[in-house]
């Protein structure tokens, strides 16, 4: 059954008003310009924006659907804290996802992704040679979902980039677990040989030491940060 004609459907602009908003304070949650437990007003954000506070709620709503923000009754909307429990829910999710990723990579094209994966391994680099942290995260996360998106799946897609939203927030706190960034680019770069080499076991062992690694850093670098003096 076809949609006819006169349906009453208005053209749509490429970005509306929410869509902008909720891409802006999306980047300034993962940025860390927002922090965690942060409450945000609908008229603050209204003026600053200078808009009305209808694409404001709007833009809110999206964040708490997404996970980055949570809703209140009778407080108000708060920027998501992160607990112990979220940091190993959140890898574990991306286990699951990064592994089936890798099996489909790796009877399609391996090669081809390992290609494509090259990008994000330089510009890791780089971002490491530069001491980096910000720059450095970029590339991590810029990595996986290439490896993700290799996978030819929207729907695997889709669910990572929810559980990257989440990481992109945690990464702040990753760039203090790693004295070296070095590491990182080392974890990368056997991945990424691994999948070019078309070797599944490897790959997937990989992935799981890379979340398990990066679960153990986060609730070590929280565990010392409570103990240390004021």
């Amino acid at each position: 059954m076809t949609i006819s004609h006169d349906a009453g459907f208005e053209p749509l602009s490429r970005a509306s008003t929410a869509e902008l908003i909720a891409e802006r304070l999306r980047e300034a949650i993962t940025r860390g310009r927002l922090s965690p437990g942060q409450q945000l007003g609908e008229a603050s954000l209204a003026a600053q924006f200078a808009v009305s506070r209808g694409p404001v709620r709007e833009a809110m709503q999206r964040l708490v659907a997404e996970g980055l923000l949570r809703s209140e009754r009778n407080r108000g909307i708060f920027v998501v804290e992160l607990t112990d429990d979220d940091v190993r829910d959140v890898y574990q999710a991306r286990k699951a996802i990064e592994r089936a990723a890798v099996i489909e990579v790796l009877r399609g094209d391996p090669r081809g992704a390992a290609a494509r994966l090259r990008g994000p391994v330089e510009a890791l680099r780089e971002a490491a040679a530069q001491g980096d942290g910000t720059a450095a995260a970029d590339a991590d996360q810029a990595f996986h979902e290439v490896l993700v998106e290799c996978a030819g799946s929207p729907r695997l897609h889709r669910a990572m980039r929810t559980l990257l939203s989440e990481t992109r927030i945690l990464l702040g706190e990753l760039e203090e677990a790693y004295p070296d960034l070095r590491e990182q680019v080392t974890e990368h770069v056997v991945l990424r040989k691994a999948i070019g080499a078309g070797d599944e076991d490897l790959a997937i062992r990989l992935i799981d030491e890379h979340m398990d690694d990066a679960v153990r850093r986060l609730l070590a670098r929280r565990a010392q940060l409570l103990v240390a003096p004021s």
